[in-house]
């Protein structure tokens, strides 16, 4: 009679179940107890910026790698910087000042003309991020 005897089996199906219960309410007993707490806030609505063509009263600044500057594409030295841009500005309504450097430009340079118009009192200055050929 010994075939008769019927093995002990585990049945793990149940216990999967029983785990994947646990599971679930744990997840949902945890998000229950976070609250998010926010504000109403109005983000900035981006808008595309529309290129400004060069008007005849703005001046274009640029900066050499030999640090030669050009007054609209006319070679001056550094010395004549501080009284081109005092005459400019009492000339003009509202000077306009575009800094602009070629691709082997220092920074030195590009800084000292920066500071020659702030001290002139010429508030719009924009400076130019891409590359042009000296002089041009």
């Amino acid at each position: 009679m010994e075939g008769d005897k019927k093995k002990a089996r585990i049945e793990i199906i149940p216990l999967i179940d029983v785990i994947f219960f646990l599971l679930a309410t744990f997840v949902l007993f945890t998000l229950s107890l976070s609250r998010i707490q926010s504000l109403p806030i109005q983000l900035p609505v981006a808008t595309p910026s529309t290129p400004q063509k060069p008007d005849d009263d703005m001046v274009t600044l640029q900066v050499s790698d030999t640090g030669t500057y050009f007054w609209n594409k006319e070679p001056i030295g550094a010395s004549e910087l501080e009284p081109r841009l005092h005459s400019y500005k009492s000339q003009v309504s509202v000077p306009r000042v575009l800094i602009a450097g070629d691709n082997k430009a220092h920074f030195g340079p590009a800084v000292y003309a920066l500071d020659q118009v702030r001290k002139a009192g010429i508030e719009q200055v924009s400076i130019e991020t891409r590359v042009r050929d000296t002089g041009k």
